[in-house]
């Protein structure tokens, strides 16, 4: 017997996402008046750089990373920083950040005429290093979320940290395949980077 897929508006609880593990983070806050959600911007990190399977990217995000577990780390001390969701190199989703609400993700951008991204973006952190590549079960748990996002939220817009402020950040890089991701979704009303 052949299985149905879930609606995508039922994998919604509020703004939760229900495929995801629910970790709550205190670096969030209101959306502006109205904010349209209508970008998606896809990130990469790993902590430390380039190390892969720990917790302390979930760490950072709930402001409980120990600072003095490694070198690296202390140039975090004090940082506030979040994303909407995390997608592991396994696959499976963290969410830190309720969708309406604005996770401390982008800093200072702009996008489509806009400043101010985290006003009106969804923000999904990979589990990886910038410039390397990302794991196939990656491409196809962050389509999922993105057919799920735009099936609750006007979304028109995928970016990349690299598009929204060129210069200053790079992520998620040469090794993020575009092309792979808009294959996976095969939905022809996105507007994907240029470059």
């Amino acid at each position: 017997m052949p299985t149905t897929t879930p609606d995508l508006v039922d994998l919604w609880r509020d703004d939760w996402y229900q495929p995801a593990v629910a970790l709550p983070s205190p670096h969030c806050d209101a959306r502006p008046d109205g904010a349209q959600i209508d970008l998606i911007v896809v990130h990469s990190i790993s902590l430390p750089p380039g190390i892969y399977g720990g917790r302390e990217v979930a760490d950072l995000f709930l402001g409980t990373l120990d600072c003095t577990a490694h070198p690296y780390f202390e140039r975090l001390r004090g940082l506030r920083v979040s994303a909407h969701f995390f997608v592991r190199r396994s696959g499976s989703i963290w969410q830190f950040v309720g969708c309406d609400q604005r996770a401390w993700h982008a800093g200072e951008s702009r996008y489509r005429g806009r400043s101010r991204c985290n006003d009106d973006s969804i923000g999904i952190e990979l589990e990886g290093l910038e410039g390397e590549p990302f794991e196939p079960i990656q491409y196809g748990a962050l389509a999922r979320l993105c057919r799920a996002l735009a099936a609750r939220y006007p979304i028109t817009f995928l970016a990349g940290h690299e598009h929204i402020a060129p210069g200053r950040k790079a992520d998620p890089g040469a090794g993020f395949d575009w092309h792979q991701l808009k294959r996976e979704l095969a939905r022809p009303a996105l507007h994907f980077p240029t470059r």
